[in-house]
């Protein structure tokens, strides 16, 4: 099963949206929490190039927010990724 890491903020609904579709999967990602800034923000930044959330990282990969990983799912993309 991939590693999944996803930078969000709590009251984000299109981060509940990401987290929903995951948990559908089967898959809980290690989620960064960035309501207060901080260097997890910096990070995420550094890492996606981009300051909106959520950010999500399969395996170290970014593939971007939201609307990204479920255009994955339309594609029929996701599924092979979340397995590697």
């Amino acid at each position: 099963m991939a590693r999944v890491e996803m930078y969000l903020k709590s009251t984000c609904p299109y981060c509940f949206r990401a987290k929903d579709l995951l948990r559908a999967k089967g898959i809980r990602a290690e989620e960064y929490n960035i309501d207060a800034g901080g260097p997890k923000r910096s990070e995420m930044i550094d890492r996606s190039g981009r300051m909106t959330v959520p950010q999500i990282f399969i395996d170290g990969r970014h593939v971007g927010g939201c609307d990204d990983l479920f255009a994955l799912e339309r594609e029929g993309k996701l599924d092979a990724l979340l397995a590697a």
